[in-house]
């Protein structure tokens, strides 16, 4: 519950106060107040409205105490009201028709591109995911103390700012989505194909994010890339009970029983992106890379797979964003829908370029390569190298194997 209505509390409370820091705070009060409360009470009918009534109360103390008397309780509209006699009334206004507008100004105030990347994260979690510190710190295998110190600089750095409660508007607004996407999409592929720790998937992740590229969707429904990511984050979300067996292993895309995706999630990505491209986003990144998710979501068996499509919509996706990491998908394609060789020759010119050195997904795929065109010995090295680069410690352990006994399996994760 606290998940579901925190965004909307803290929303409102921050249209009251213009503080994102301080509305957090009278949030966790009013959950705090909960717990006290409905252990004996039990939850009262309309959870969510009696959240931000105790959050508004706690509002009148705190200006109450800073002594900003009647302007502020007339901005309220509470003046004739004493914080006990807050009626049934009252509680709806907390939840009327402006509550839509709080949560997008939200969204725009957690992924504001003042803050670094890895703190709009971890306060979009906090904020519109309803996580607590120590579980964000748990997902992104950082300190708690750490991220601690990331939300208070971030919710101080907004302050000292004075970024204004609002949706901003022309280019700025442009700016100001493009982080917000960036980070939903963060989210969802830590959770997706985790860089660290004992797990390769992290389904909370992926279903924090999914969630919340839902619900910006039904804010912003006339933009199309928040429906092409919708629809990304829909397919890609299909397969993740197909991606692990029962001990957690992996299993790449190739290998998936594809009775275990989820074809609700498949269709209402494909929705989504129809959606997206009637907007006018047929060529946006996201719309683009929901497109290539859709070949897989559509095939129903591997050889299905339009992989020509695939290349096309690679090319396409490489004009609107150049990246070396969309080359080397790209070059997977190629392996599979023009052959080997072909794709050996794209990820060698990436490889010759250094731009992905470091990276273990660069080794691995050139792996596959030289092991489908006979070149084992080549293959077993690359597959090391691999192994040593990443720090998920299945895709480790994986990789470790290949290199051991390596298999003609492809990675065909593009």
């Amino acid at each position: 519950m606290w998940r579901i209505e925190s965004p909307r509390l803290i929303a409102g409370l921050t249209r009251m106060v213009r503080d994102v820091g301080v509305a957090e705070d009278l949030a966790q009060d009013a959950l705090v107040a909960a717990l006290e409360q409905w252990s004996q009470s039990g939850v009262p009918r309309n959870p969510g409205a009696w959240l931000m009534a105790i959050g508004k109360r706690r509002a009148i103390d705190g200006f109450r105490r800073a002594e900003v008397g009647e302007r502020k309780y007339a901005e309220l509209g509470l003046t004739q009201q004493s914080q006990h006699e807050l009626d049934a009334a009252t509680v709806d206004t907390a939840l009327d028709d402006d509550i839509g507008d709080d949560l997008l100004r939200l969204v725009f105030i957690a992924c504001h591109p003042i803050l670094a990347q890895n703190a709009r994260v971890a306060l979009t979690l906090r904020l519109l995911g309803g996580l607590t510190t120590t579980e964000i710190a748990r997902a992104f295998f950082a300190p708690e103390a750490t991220v601690a110190q990331r939300i208070v600089r971030a919710k101080r750095t907004l302050t000292a700012a004075r970024v204004p409660f609002e949706v901003p508007r022309g280019a700025d607004r442009a700016a100001r989505l493009a982080s917000v996407l960036e980070v939903l999409y963060l989210i969802f592929n830590e959770g997706y194909c985790a860089t660290a720790g004992e797990d390769w998937v992290r389904p909370a992740l992926c279903e924090d994010a999914l969630r919340m590229s839902r619900m910006v969707a039904e804010l912003m429904p006339e933009e199309p890339e928040v429906h092409g990511l919708a629809a990304l984050l829909e397919i890609q979300a299909s397969r993740i009970g197909a991606r692990t067996g029962p001990s957690g292993d992996p299993i790449l895309l190739k290998d998936q029983d594809r009775t275990r995706w989820n074809h609700v999630l498949i269709a209402r990505g494909l929705v989504a992106l129809e959606r997206a491209e009637r907007l006018g986003g047929v060529h946006g990144p996201y719309a683009l890379q929901a497109a290539i998710a859709a070949c897989h979501g559509r095939a129903r068996t591997p050889e299905e797979t339009d992989w020509l499509r695939i290349v096309a919509l690679y090319d396409a996706l490489l004009e609107v964003l150049p990246s070396p990491v969309v080359a080397l998908n790209r070059a997977v394609a190629v392996g599979i829908g023009y052959g080997p060789a072909a794709g050996l020759e794209a990820v060698e010119e990436l490889h010759g370029s250094g731009l992905l050195d470091g990276y273990y997904l660069l080794p691995c795929i050139r792996g596959d390569l030289l092991l489908r065109l006979g070149r084992e010995s080549e293959a077993r090295a690359e597959f090391k190298r691999a192994a040593h680069l990443t720090e998920n410690l299945r895709e480790r352990s994986m990789l470790l194997a290949r290199a051991s006994s390596p298999t003609a399996t492809q990675r065909g994760e593009a």
